[in-house]
């Protein structure tokens, strides 16, 4: 044990966390901001409209649909890692990209989880960081870093997760339904969801993927042609 730092076990397990908070910042370059994930079209077919209708459709975001699921793949892909197993990884992103149901919402995680997994292989090296060529879902690239780095799995699910709510949340006040404060309460009011579907999460097979939220995902084609636009999905 290092003499001048007696707690060196301890001291690394306390500030294990902190490359989660530039992971999931919105300064990270992965372009966070330009997706809505279609929330944009819910803001203009009328279904999200004050903080009641926004807390609703992100709440079935999280827990009957892509909050779930990237769950779930995250944790797959982190065990992946974790267990030196790139056959499983490489499995777990094509599910998680075959998963995408629109062109849009397939550019939004492979975007994101490319530049995510560029900029850290950069930034924070690892030898443990298995290679994935081509497009990488946004979850599997968290779980990958986070298991290279050693960062504990339940943590970074759930962080994963509230960076989702903070970004969706985000792009509601830009869309204009809600204000800021009313987006911050939001926020707030959706963290225990947020804890309990990153916890369900992490005993769940790849199986056990699924998802009800259909209108959710038929908006994602109706936002390809939508007259005008923030956001690219």
């Amino acid at each position: 044990m290092d003499e001048a730092w007696p707690n060196a076990p301890e001291r690394a397990a306390e500030t294990s966390v902190l490359p989660l908070f530039a992971w999931l910042s919105s300064s990270y370059p992965v372009g966070c901001y330009a997706y809505s994930h279609t929330l944009e079209w819910a803001v203009e077919a009328g279904d999200v409209f004050n903080e009641e209708t926004l807390v609703t459709w992100l709440t079935d975001l999280l827990t009957l649909g892509v909050g779930r699921n990237d769950a779930i793949l995250l944790s797959h892909a982190y065990r992946a890692v974790e267990a030196g197993n790139s056959t499983a990884l490489e499995a777990t992103n094509e599910l998680a990209l075959a998963l995408s149901p629109s062109a849009e919402l397939y550019l939004e995680t492979s975007q994101q989880g490319r530049s995510f997994l560029d900029a850290t292989l950069a930034a924070w090296p690892s030898p443990r960081l298995l290679s994935l060529e081509g497009d990488v879902a946004f979850p599997v690239a968290i779980g990958m870093a986070a298991a290279a780095h050693a960062i504990s799995l339940p943590v970074t699910s759930e962080a994963y997760l509230f960076g989702l709510v903070q970004t969706l949340v985000s792009a509601a006040i830009r869309l204009a339904p809600i204000g800021q404060t009313t987006g911050i309460r939001v926020t707030a009011s959706l963290a225990r969801t947020v804890q309990q579907v990153a916890r369900q999460a992490l005993v769940l097979s790849l199986d056990d993927i699924g998802g009800s939220t259909f209108r959710a995902d038929l908006g994602s084609f109706h936002h390809e042609n939508q007259y005008t636009r923030l956001f690219r999905s």
